[in-house]
């Protein structure tokens, strides 16, 4: 039986990793002959850690992916800088803008996102927007905010404030203009918004909370609804981000704010599937990554053939904001007050200390936490939250760190942690997947980390990685 011809229209964080965890269960490639085909010209890379390259805490190189022999040692045909112009289902084939075309036995579109570039008069043409989602972006963004210079970050989102505290850290004049009141709205309710704001003030990033920009003056700044004017040399657009679906509208497929799919990730059309930020699930949160990665590892079972039964059921996932010196997690229910019934909403605020703490509780269980400036408490209560495990009667204890989960141990030694525990949640890398990568030969935290794209940009994962590492160490 000859293997299926799989072709993957997208080379982002999410074709990247299907790719992968197809070539996990099919490395000789006997089942499936895959394709992979990237608008971009360069390899895959973390988008998670782009803004630690504003930041200047990291290069391009160290962001990436795959290394310039990943494909050919993988038996995978990788096109980079391809336009596919449409798809012809009835062919199955896609159709590249130099003429060609590629035949498929099965498709999946992981397009992603596009920014969305707010109706602003002079913005979308205007020398000096950025949009900040790509690799290239940041270069553009590297060569335009020179040390001092004036730079307008809109949206108060969790990518506007990583660019803010990465432009901010380069010793930018940052200003972030934000039509709400409070920052991270949709991850964090009022109180914890103020006291990252107040935290990032601190780091000299300033905010102009309840306004929008109404006009851009290429070289002089934004122009706000309220007659106010930002100055800025350089104007950040991180205001949202919108699905990819062109292809999958041209093609008839079922889409609605992105490209409808089922819990086997298929489109209204069988063979052909979708993931990411371009797909729409009932239970992925949108525009995170975790969702990206659990849905890789169940498309990859369904295309193999390695298991049947997978199925997606969605992702509670946990938001990190990657922006240094800022340790802030948040899952769940969050924008529960006290007062809303059937819930325990226990809430700790030292804005002063830059430090937040809210923990959601039903039937004894942990349902939404906020944790800024927590460390330990967000480690904790993560544990708490993916295991399901009952809460200990003093939840203060809880909410500052100080209660592990029943059968839980300190970070510092995480030999009762089961194989599936989630060490690194920026690339979804499990506590087995390491040990397999240290058996292999990657016996240092460097070498874990590239060998399994675990992440030691960001705070949390640093750290958790590198204690798994010393674990492996003393054994």
């Amino acid at each position: 039986m000859s293997p299926r011809e799989v072709v993957i229209v997208g080379y982002g964080m999410a074709g990247a990793r299907l790719a992968d965890e197809i070539r996990r269960r099919d490395p000789i490639a006997e089942r499936v002959r895959l394709t992979v085909l990237g608008a971009e010209k360069h390899a895959a890379y973390n988008r998670v850690l782009l803004s630690a390259v504003v930041a200047g805490g990291m290069s391009a190189e160290s962001v990436r992916l795959h290394d310039d022999e990943w494909a050919q040692r993988h038996n995978i045909d990788l096109r980079l800088g391809v336009d596919v112009e449409r798809i012809d289902r009835e062919k199955r084939c896609v159709e590249l803008a130099d003429g060609s075309s590629v035949d498929y036995d099965a498709l999946v579109l992981a397009t992603g996102a596009n920014p969305w570039i707010p109706p602003v008069e002079g913005l979308e043409a205007g020398p000096g927007v950025v949009a900040f989602r790509s690799l290239d972006d940041c270069a553009k963004i590297l060569d335009a905010a020179r040390f001092g210079a004036p730079v307008a970050v809109l949206g108060g989102g969790l990518l506007g404030l990583e660019a803010a505290r990465g432009l901010a850290g380069r010793g930018n004049q940052v200003t972030v203009v934000h039509p709400l009141g409070h920052v991270m709205e949709r991850q964090l309710d009022p109180a914890a918004g103020h006291v990252l704001a107040r935290q990032l003030t601190d780091m000299g990033v300033t905010f102009k909370f309840g306004a929008t920009a109404a006009r851009y003056l290429p070289g002089d700044g934004l122009k706000l609804d309220d007659g106010s004017l930002v100055p800025a040399d350089l104007v950040v657009v991180a205001a949202g981000v919108r699905a990819e679906t062109r292809l999958a509208v041209e093609a008839g497929l079922d889409v609605d704010m992105g490209i409808l799919v089922d819990d086997t990730l298929r489109t209204s059309d069988g063979r052909i599937h979708a993931l990411g930020d371009c797909a729409r699930h009932p239970g992925a949160p949108a525009g995170l990554i975790q969702p990206a990665w659990e849905q890789a590892s169940v498309l990859a079972d369904v295309l193999t053939g390695t298991n049947a039964a997978a199925r997606y059921r969605g992702t509670t996932a946990v938001t990190r904001l990657k922006a240094r010196g800022i340790d802030l997690a948040a899952l769940g229910e969050t924008q529960l007050e006290a007062s809303d019934g059937g819930a325990e909403v226990l809430t700790f605020n030292d804005p002063t200390g830059g430090r937040y703490g809210k923990l959601v509780v039903r039937e004894n269980r942990v349902t939404g936490a906020i944790l800024l400036g927590l460390p330990d408490a967000a480690a904790t209560i993560t544990q708490f939250h993916d295991r399901g495990t009952l809460l200990p009667d003093d939840r203060l204890a809880v909410l500052l760190g100080r209660a592990l989960p029943s059968g839980s141990t300190p970070a510092a030694s995480p030999a009762d942690l089961p194989a599936a525990a989630v060490i690194c949640r920026c690339n979804n890398v499990t506590k087995g997947r390491l040990i397999e990568a240290w058996k292999a030969g990657a016996t240092d935290t460097p070498a874990l980390a590239r060998a399994t794209r675990a992440t030691t940009g960001c705070g949390g994962c640093a750290d958790t990685v590198g204690g798994i590492a010393n674990w492996l160490a003393a054994q």
